[in-house]
């Protein structure tokens, strides 16, 4: 994928079906490690020992519309092939993690892309399920959690034209303060 923030909305997509209602996103940035890690944490129905094994498989999918999957392979390639590392655990009954670490400076690093839009794309379309976004750089951190959202708003949709819009705006203004261009 040209963006590893596809790579969390395939994953999230995949807490999404398997029922989860609280995922985890979780960006870290380190230009003084030379690091990046994205982890992905769901609540959903989880796999087992043998479907944790397969899922790293590109002609593994629990889909029945097609034979292939490729998501998780190709996260996991993107991670190895800088140097870093990727990892799947998973409990049935209690969720999955996956975790994906990257060398930055690696020439085959692939940029991190609009993390932003592909967290407000899977709040827009699972207003249902909880979100926690936390991303964070060695200038500052910030967290987006849906369920503080839904104690404030009552009754509002997360879905709703004003609420999106706020969600947008919050995440730029966090952006710009984590990567020092804003106070």
């Amino acid at each position: 994928m040209r963006e590893l923030s596809l790579n969390v909305m395939d994953v999230a997509q995949n807490s999404v079906r398997a029922q989860a209602s609280l995922v985890f996103i979780t960006v870290s940035e380190s230009d003084r490690d030379d690091s990046l890690s994205i982890t992905i944490s769901d609540d959903g129905c989880g796999m087992t020992d043998e479907q944790v094994k397969q899922v790293v498989d590109p002609f593994f999918t629990t889909r029945t519309t097609r034979k292939v999957g490729l998501g998780v392979p190709l996260f996991k390639l993107s991670a190895e092939q800088t140097g870093g590392s990727f990892s799947i655990t998973s409990k049935v009954g209690e969720g999955t993690t996956t975790k994906a670490s990257y060398v930055k400076s690696h020439i085959d690093m692939t940029p991190l892309g609009d993390i932003n839009s592909t967290v407000e794309i899977l709040i827009r379309c699972n207003p249902d399920i909880d979100f926690v976004f936390t991303h964070s750089t060695d200038i500052n951190s910030f967290t987006l959690d849906t369920r503080e959202l839904r104690e404030v708003l009552g009754d509002v949709s997360l879905d709703t034209p004003d609420v999106l819009e706020w969600i947008h705006q919050y995440l730029i203004e966090q952006s710009q303060i984590i990567y020092g261009g804003a106070n």
